[in-house]
């Protein structure tokens, strides 16, 4: 088991309060969260990456339970096994596509370890995501959304964590390049190590994965 929630539970500022569905996520699972704007998607996924706090409920990351994880070690557990694409992406403009994707793995000795040779790895990846080999050393300012949105995600995928996440990944792309996009990174990821977890509100993506859960407010 990779990920499990139980009894999950958000209060926002404005008085409301969201009840998250309950998950089990297992090697090799590629499981899509979709539901309206405003129905939670982004917090249920900030909650499970630990970059917000639980207020009620559990979730334990390969047998690591959130509720008992000191701040610093929770941001260890996520650097080692949480690749996370947030929905602004992230990236830092005036760095190059490879000095943006080496900082997947920085602050993880562990994810290091699993590419001990960084560049030709993040040249695979990043071939395997559709991008040119002779992207490298471009600096982000010059790509475009699409083209940031796989470095993003190659940077996540650096040293092959355990748990890949990915808020809204194709937001910017038209409905061809969703598709080659998702094609691409459901090959690139390692179905015997590795699971996927992509919240969106496309219905294309639904044939993709094998799990779909639907939120609502």
């Amino acid at each position: 088991m990779i990920l499990e929630t139980n009894r999950l539970e958000y209060l926002y500022s404005s008085g409301q309060t969201i009840r998250f569905p309950d998950l089990k996520i297992r090697v090799g699972d590629r499981v899509l969260v979709t539901g309206r704007s405003g129905c939670g998607k982004t917090t249920f996924l900030n909650l499970i990456a630990g970059v917000l706090k639980i207020q009620k409920g559990e979730i334990d990351l390969i047998g690591n339970r959130f509720s008992s994880l000191r701040p610093t070690s929770l941001d260890q557990i996520r650097a080692d096994h949480i690749g996370y694409v947030f929905q602004t992406l992230n990236l830092i403009p005036f760095l190059s596509v490879l000095e943006n994707v080496r900082l997947g793995i920085q602050f993880s000795h562990q994810r290091t370890s699993k590419a001990p040779e960084i560049e030709p790895e993040i040249s695979r990846i990043l071939s395997a995501l559709g991008l040119p080999k002779n992207i490298l050393n471009r600096q982000i300012s010059n790509l475009s959304i699409g083209q940031q949105q796989r470095v993003a995600c190659a940077r996540a995928l650096l040293g092959k964590p355990e748990l890949f996440l990915a808020d809204e990944p194709t937001s910017s792309l038209d409905p061809k390049s969703t598709t080659e996009f998702v094609q691409e990174l459901i090959n690139t990821f390692d179905p015997s190590k590795q699971a996927i977890l992509i919240v969106s509100h496309d219905p294309s993506m639904v044939p993709f994965f094998n799990t779909v859960i639907e939120l609502d407010n």
